[in-house]
């Protein structure tokens, strides 16, 4: 086996060299960004040469594409999926995100990147556009006069409580889950209300 086939403390290649690269991607793209980090410290942490880097991956912006389909390919099944919930409180569950979340790695890629054609921000819009979709489908399941508005309307009020918790240091998604559950109670007819049991707290500091 030649050195190139080695990553650059020696070890050999392997089916792991995938995931190692990936491992290191979300790392260093998250701490220091996606344009500061190169290939070349890309494959120094994940232990592989730059040869087996390119065969996982045709080059940086397709593995930059495939860091973010990694971190919520399901789009949010942990609160859409939830039998637990009545549809009015998985709406209100998609709201609860801890305090010490990063920013949206969505939002930041295409900011960073501000490359519309760029693989990674198509894909970005892709999740935005499907996040609206399965708010959209719950807000119908909920029994909302016009569940694609809702969906819509849910959707930009949590990317704006993502980036203003950024901003500012400080939780804005409290605020953003009070003004969804007037957005919400007002979209939904009394009727269709009847019988769903009221939401528990849904996020708390």
């Amino acid at each position: 086996m030649t050195e190139l086939e080695k990553g650059p403390k020696g070890r050999r290649r392997g089916r792991g060299a995938r995931e190692r690269i990936l491992s290191a991607s979300q790392q260093l793209f998250r701490e220091q960004g996606i344009n500061r980090t190169g290939m070349d410290q890309l494959c120094a942490a994940a232990q592989v040469s730059k040869r087996t880097a390119y065969q996982h991956f045709t080059g940086k912006d397709e593995l930059v594409a495939e860091y973010l389909r990694r971190f919520d390919p399901s789009v949010l099944s942990g609160v859409f999926d939830r039998t637990d919930l009545t549809p009015r409180e998985r709406l209100l569950a998609a709201f609860d995100i801890p305090p010490t979340t990063p920013l949206c790695p969505y939002i930041a890629a295409t900011v960073e990147l501000n490359d519309p054609q760029h693989p990674a921000s198509q894909y970005a819009r892709d999740y935005k556009k499907a996040v609206a979709a399965r708010l959209a489908d719950t807000a119908r399941e909920a029994g909302a006069a016009d569940p694609e508005q809702l969906g819509e309307q849910l959707a930009l009020l949590i990317d704006g409580a993502a980036a203003r918790s950024r901003v500012l240091n400080a939780d804005a998604f409290p605020t953003a889950a009070a003004i969804a559950a007037v957005l919400i109670d007002n979209a939904i007819p009394p009727t269709a209300r009847t019988g769903q049991r009221l939401s528990r707290p849904v996020h708390t500091s």
